[in-house]
């Protein structure tokens, strides 16, 4: 069996490294595949990523270079027709969430119970860096709202971390091309009736002098999309 791991990149120079360093450090019992969407990085971003094929010269990298910045909706869209895995995993490149996280996430499908698996920020259990309490409340807002439209019961439906069985995630149709994918992913994933899992995952945020990109007129916007998608399904 065959893991993807699908990591949209924009203006990651200073944590791109260090991140694929943990990837590639987690014990699995699959073959993987690295898939790096690079969504038009003017950082130096680029430059890193012959030093990584330098350095792990043995790793399966898929490297995709885009022209210029479409959103990380796109990115993950094009690094879903790239992946090959059997099953599929979203990993961002800011050293935000751990792949020491893998085996947690992944055990759900490997011993069959589930077909797609959300790492939530707000199940206990895990180490959490304190931060913004209005990005707590925003994403607990949008949880639940996706919730109702959805009636699926996430604590996180934002997380970065989701996991599909291949034949989940291909065959739909997403359209997003920012952050809008998160509950793009959500709502047409409900509509598949598929058995959706939660686990509790650990979480070092960034401030936004150190990185951080999403703001407060993606809320907005995921708030449109929610009730857009809904009323497609």
């Amino acid at each position: 069996m065959r893991l993807s791991i699908v990591i949209p990149v924009y203006n990651e120079a200073a944590t791109l490294e260090a991140l694929v360093e943990r990837v590639l450090a987690v014990e699995l019992p699959l073959e993987r595949e690295i898939v790096m969407v690079d969504d038009g990085s003017t950082d130096g971003t680029r430059e890193v990523y012959p030093k990584l094929e330098q350095r792990w010269p043995d790793a399966d990298f898929k490297i995709k270079l885009a022209e210029e910045n479409q959103g990380k909706g796109s990115a993950i869209r094009q690094g879903f027709k790239i992946a090959t895995g059997d099953i599929i995993l979203i990993q961002d490149a800011d050293l935000e969430y751990d792949p020491a996280d893998y085996h947690r996430l992944l055990e759900p499908i490997l011993d069959g119970r589930a077909d797609v698996v959300y790492g939530s920020r707000f199940m206990g259990g895990q180490a959490h860096r304190v931060l913004y309490f209005w990005h707590m409340i925003g994403n607990r807002f949008l949880t639940l709202l996706s919730n109702m439209m959805t009636n699926l019961n996430l604590t996180d439906m934002e997380t970065c971390y989701k996991v599909f069985r291949a034949e989940v995630i291909k065959p739909l149709h997403l359209r997003s091309n920012d952050f809008a994918i998160e509950p793009e992913m959500t709502a047409k994933v409900a509509k598949g009736k598929w058995r959706i899992y939660e686990v509790g995952i650990s979480y070092a945020g960034r401030t936004y002098e150190e990185g951080k990109k999403i703001g407060w007129r993606d809320g907005f916007k995921a708030i449109g999309a929610i009730i857009r998608f809904r009323l497609e399904s």
